[in-house]
Order: structure tokens, then sequence, then C-alpha cells
């Protein structure tokens, strides 16, 4: 009980801070908040059983929810477009579920690769996508403690590449412009990002899969 009222308590102040400018580090936990809720529908999604009580609160009301709800839905599509892309992660980059900087190092490569020719809304969602699909697998491989490795990188990664396009762009709520259903215009340049999305990360793949590494 006292975990979830500690999340709670997070989750309301980070909601909070849509009435300003975002500082990093809140871009940064907000961030985090999002990928938890989106790890957590991917897992309720596969029927896989978790555990984990900060990871069953959902996020609160708000705007923040809004984004969240908008992430999900423009997951949803990705997903459905490119449906084997962001399943079966682990085996895509055969990678081993057991080791802590395996993960990570995969998670980041991907992920660097995915932003290699600029940042787009459709990449963000790419990246949620791919972080709950590599979620999935380790929770079903018995390794749930992974997924909070997972959350701690995508929050590392925003902080280095995505925070000063997200400041410009006054925050996480600039999401809400990509779903205008009367606008069948930004609905192709949703569908252009996710394809984009999807060449790079087959890119990110080959990239991970490098003898070298």
């Amino acid at each position: 009980m006292e975990v979830l009222r500690r999340s709670s308590v997070f989750a309301a102040e980070v909601m909070e801070v849509f009435d300003r400018s975002p500082t990093d580090k809140e871009l940064v936990s907000q961030a985090k908040a999002l990928c938890r809720d989106y790890i957590n529908s991917r897992l309720i999604q596969a029927g896989v059983s978790w555990s984990k009580p900060e990871y069953n609160a959902p996020v609160p009301g708000g705007k923040l929810a809004e984004v969240s709800a908008i992430l999900l839905r423009l997951g949803d599509e990705l997903e459905y477009i490119r449906p084997n892309v962001y399943r079966n992660i682990a085996r895509q980059l055969n990678i081993s579920l057991h080791s802590e900087t395996v993960v990570s190092d995969a998670f980041l490569a991907v992920a660097a690769q995915i932003f290699t020719a600029g940042i787009t809304w459709g990449k963000v969602v790419s990246l949620y996508a791919v972080a709950a699909g590599l979620a999935v697998d380790c929770v079903r491989h018995a390794q749930p403690a992974m997924v909070h490795t997972i959350v701690d990188c995508l929050g590392e990664f925003v902080r280095k590449t995505l925070v000063t396009w997200l400041k410009r762009r006054g925050g996480w709520a600039d999401i809400t412009k990509c779903v205008v259903n009367t606008d069948p215009s930004l609905r192709s340049h949703w569908l252009i990002a996710a394809v984009c999305s999807f060449g790079h990360f087959l890119k990110a793949i080959f990239f991970v899969l490098l003898p070298e590494r």
C-alpha cells in the first residue's frame, strides 16, 4: 500500500508540471511514467501476469493521462501496421535477458538508431513500442526486474537525446496534435513517420547484431 501511495503522489506531481514549462528533470520523469503505463498496457494485452504494484497503477486523470492515451493509441496504430516488428524483440535482437548490461546496451543501441535521421513523434512512439515489447519478453522469461532497467534506460535516453526537442514543443502534450481525425494530411504524416520508424528499427537490429559488438 505504501508503494502505491508513493506512486500516486509521484504521478500527481508529474501531472502538475503540464501547467508550466517543464524542466529537463520533469520531462524525464514524465517519460518514465508514460513508459510504465505503456508497458503495463502491453503486459495486460499480452495476458502476462505481472505482480509489481508500482506498475499496476495507471497514470491518473489529467493531462498526463491524455498524453498516455494518445501515446497508446498511436502505438496501437503503429503496431497494427508492423505487427511482427514490435513482438519477440529479444529473439529479433538475439540477446539474453539474464544480463542487465546486455538488455541495456541492446535497448540503447536500438534507440540511438531509431533517431539517427532526426526526431519525430512517430519515432518516439516506436521507441515506446520497442520498450514495451522488450518488457513483455522479460516478464515472459521470468526476468521481471529487467522492466525497471528498461524504464530507466528510456528515461536516460530521453534525458540525453529528446529533452531539447521536447522543450521546443512545449513538452509531452504536443503529441496530442498527432491525432486530428478530421485532417487527413496529419494522418498521412503519422503513417509516413511510422514507416520511417520501421526502417530505422530494422537498421537498429542489424547494428545490434554486428559481430564486433
